[in-house]
């Protein structure tokens, strides 16, 4: 008797769905920053679970002035970070995704999902953190407490750090992200991801907690510093949130 494909195709589906419960894997990510995903809503109040839909900028566009400009900020959010949103939410309704769960719970299945799916819900997910990883500029703007001791002790000192990522994102061929990451042993690594990926994606060469990303498409820094992605990257550091990566760290190391 001939197999009918629609239901070998439902089939298929309710296995791939059933199979994406939360599977990013304790086993490489074990702490309660992910942990915390299982169980909580896209409605709580919480930094570190992210939600189907595009958040307010928590500053004003001019905000990050002179190191990032207001025409490029409110280009990035409105159009270019929207449209990841948009496009998420599209993908995921025709894909029986439930919107009501983090974001996080997806990405240790995503290839097993449609490349329209991967692109926005990785360029949703790293946008949303992006924003919140950067504030107005201030001087000698670097981590203190258990951070900068990880990060001496890892890199040696927070000055090898900083050229170890910038190095990262300088070298990203194309477009795509460089990340600050915690791995399943607790130990930090510097890493980069193409496109929109990140390291919570199961197609991700190095997985693990995304403490930090840098944006290092065109669109984040083309209209003030045209192809001089360098210059972009050496100015962004004066905008880094230590504060909100430290809480990040601090979480995933319970």
């Amino acid at each position: 008797m001939k197999s009918n494909p629609q239901s070998r195709r439902a089939f298929l589906l309710n296995g791939t769905k059933a199979s994406l419960a939360f599977s990013i894997g304790s086993t490489v990510i074990g702490s309660s920053l992910l942990s915390s995903c299982k169980t909580a809503s896209k409605n709580i109040s919480n930094p570190f679970v992210t939600g189907f839909e595009q958040k307010p900028l928590p500053y004003d566009y001019k905000t990050l002035e002179p190191y990032i400009d207001a025409q490029t900020m409110e280009i990035h959010y409105t159009k270019h970070a929207a449209a990841y949103a948009k496009n998420l939410n599209d993908a995921a309704i025709a894909e029986g995704i439930d919107r009501s769960k983090p974001l996080e719970q997806i990405f240790g299945g995503i290839s097993r999902m449609s490349e329209k799916l991967r692109n926005n819900a990785g360029g949703h997910y790293n946008h949303e953190l992006f924003w919140q990883s950067m504030r107005a500029s201030r001087s000698d703007n670097k981590p203190g407490g258990s951070l900068a001791s990880a990060l001496e002790s890892k890199f040696g000192s927070f000055a090898n750090f900083k050229s170890v990522f910038s190095e990262a994102g300088k070298n990203r061929f194309g477009s795509g992200w460089a990340w600050l990451v915690l791995m399943g042993d607790k130990q930090l690594i510097v890493t980069s991801t193409p496109n929109q990926d990140n390291p919570l994606m199961d197609v991700a060469g190095t997985r693990g907690i995304p403490l930090l990303g840098l944006d290092v498409w065109e669109h984040a820094y083309y209209l003030k510093y045209q192809n001089k992605r360098a210059d972009y990257i050496d100015n962004w550091w004066n905008v880094v949130n230590w504060e909100y990566i430290q809480k990040r760290f601090d979480m995933a190391m319970k």
